[in-house]
Order: C-alpha cells, then structure tokens, then sequence
C-alpha cells in the first residue's frame, strides 16, 4: 500500500497535493525521484517557486529536520535552487506578462 506524502517528516498536506499536482502520488515515488526532479515537476504544476521549500525537500527526504540545512551545505543547495529554477516559465510570470500587457507596458513583438 502507498504511503501519504505527509507522512515523512516535515512535510504536510500543501506538499502533499502539490506532489500530485505533479504526478507524485506517493512516499515511495518521491524517494524514487529524489528531491531535485520531484521539485523539477512541481514547478512545472504550477507550484511557485521558494527556496525554503526546496530545501526542507531535501532534508526531509533526508530525514533531517528542516532547519538543519547550514552553511556551505545551504550554499550549495541555493545554488542547485537557482539552477533548478533557471529558464523556468511559471504560472506567476505567465500572470505578470499578461497583466503587464492589459495595462499596456510590454511592447508588442513585431511581426
């Protein structure tokens, strides 16, 4: 039987529907992915992006607490994050670009 989401450690029931938002249905399968595709998928669903939220991730699937994450470990992982994110169109850019345009900022690609 499945496990929930919710049942590791740290993570709660918003990461658990923003994980099947994704298509990550369970436990089993977010160990399976790891932290950084699992995160990959649920920016992808439409879930904004935030570092905290990509490092408690990864402690948790750890097993660590979340504020465990320090230093050069931290730095690494901001790092990872901005890689991560990088290039990434999301739902709240697509929302902004489209509000920019109604009130006339953006200029319009010529064809």
């Amino acid at each position: 039987m499945p496990t929930p989401i919710s049942s590791i450690r740290n993570l709660g029931p918003a990461v658990e529907q923003a994980c099947k938002r994704a298509g990550i249905p369970d436990a089993e399968t977010l160990r399976e992915i790891g932290a950084d595709a699992a995160y990959a998928k649920m920016m992808d669903a439409g879930t904004r992006p935030h570092f905290i939220g990509y490092y408690v991730l990864h402690m948790a699937l750890q097993g660590r607490p979340w504020n465990d994450c320090k230093g050069k470990e931290k730095d690494t992982l901001r790092a990872k994050f901005d890689a991560l994110k990088a290039g990434r169109r999301t739902v709240d850019d697509d929302a902004f670009e489209a509000m920019m345009d109604a009130i006339g900022v953006l200029e319009k690609p010529k064809a």
